[in-house]
Formats: structure tokens, sequence, C-alpha cells
């Protein structure tokens, strides 16, 4: 009986530390780059062989890569959501004087570089996922190492009041391989005063 019982006993403990382990754990450093080295090289296979890409046929035949910074976990950050107060419509210009319409929705603030930074995260009117953000900022290599009309994430908040914002997968805007595509231009409150040496870099013509 104290053998069944003692049995019992272990097996629960051994279900309590799984269970935990499982809501607990984060993913290792080799799991996280390679995430992000998949999801790179599916970007460049989009960006080369997709007919949807940007590039016209003749930059797919010279296409040979993209070109990023080193992957930096670093630059992963947990932000922390403030609401918008008076969520308004706000018209975003766009790279060729037009304008798109998003929803200012809240700020994302977070710690990196040994500063309080914050962003703007915007909404497309029409998404229909609530937890889905556009994301489109400047920093510091903008206009040399990387693009000068900024780079973009795609942000879901994962929290209540939290959101990730991984600059690993910032990506460049269509307009950087083709001017002929219209890009939304980051709002001025996403102009960062720190460089930001993560995620894709110039592409090279």
């Amino acid at each position: 009986m104290k053998k069944n019982t003692l049995l019992i006993l272990l097996v629960s403990i051994v279900v309590a530390v799984a269970v935990f382990y499982t809501l607990t754990a984060t993913e290792s450093p080799e799991d996280y780059i390679e995430k992000i080295e998949a999801e790179r090289e599916r970007q460049f296979k989009f960006i080369r062989f997709n007919i949807e890409s940007p590039l016209t046929d003749t930059q797919k035949r010279e296409f040979k890569a993209l070109s990023f910074y080193p992957i930096d976990p670093t630059y992963r950050v947990k932000a922390r959501m403030i609401p918008v107060e008076n969520k308004k419509v706000r018209e975003v210009p766009l790279t060729d004087g037009s304008r798109e319409k998003y929803i200012e929705h809240s700020y994302a603030e977070f710690e990196l570089g040994g500063n309080i930074n914050r962003l703007l995260l915007l909404q497309s009117l029409d998404e229909a996922d609530k937890r889905n953000f556009f994301l489109a900022f400047a920093d510091q290599t903008s206009a040399g190492e990387t693009y000068g009309g900024g780079r973009y994430i795609n942000a879901r908040q994962d929290g209540k009041n939290s959101i990730t914002l991984d600059f690993n997968l910032a990506y460049n805007p269509y307009c950087a391989y083709n001017p002929e595509y219209a890009c939304p231009l980051p709002p001025k409150e996403n102009l960062l005063p720190i460089p930001i040496l993560a995620g894709e870099k110039n592409y090279e013509k």
C-alpha cells in the first residue's frame, strides 16, 4: 500500500514538474537561431521566386542573397503596451506621396541599449485579429546600412499588456527593392535615436 502511495506521489511530482517546465521553459538559443534562420530562408525564397515578389524579372535573375545583421537575441525585447488615449485614425504618408489609414492603438515601451524607448503600434482598419500590429521604424542605421525609408516588424500581442518586438525579424518594405511600390513611412514617434544592429540590411541593387 505504501509503495503504491509512494509511486502515485512520485508520478504526481513528475507530472507537476513536466507541466511547470512546459509553462515556463523558454526556447534554447540554438532553437531561436534556427527559427530566425528558417524565416530568413523563407524570406529569400519569396523575394527570389514568388510571383508576388517586388523584384522585376531582371532583378530576380541577378538576385543572389539578402543581407542581414548577425542574429542577436538581445534585440528580441519584451515591451509594455501603453494604450493610446482617445484612439484615432491616422493617415500615414507613403513613399509616393499618398496616404494610408491606420488606427493609433498603443505604445510599445521597452529597454534597449541602456535607454527606455517607445514605438507607436498601428493597426490596419481591416485587421481581423486585434492582437496583430504593424510597426514601422527608423533608427541611426537608416539611409546607411539599412533602408532610408525605415524597416517593418509584424508584431503580435502575447500578454494582457505586453508584446514582443523581435528586431532580428525586421524587414525591408517592397519599395526598398523596387521604387514602383508605395510603402508606409515610419511615424515621427518611431524615429529611434539609437542604432538597431539587427534584422535586414539595405538591398544591394
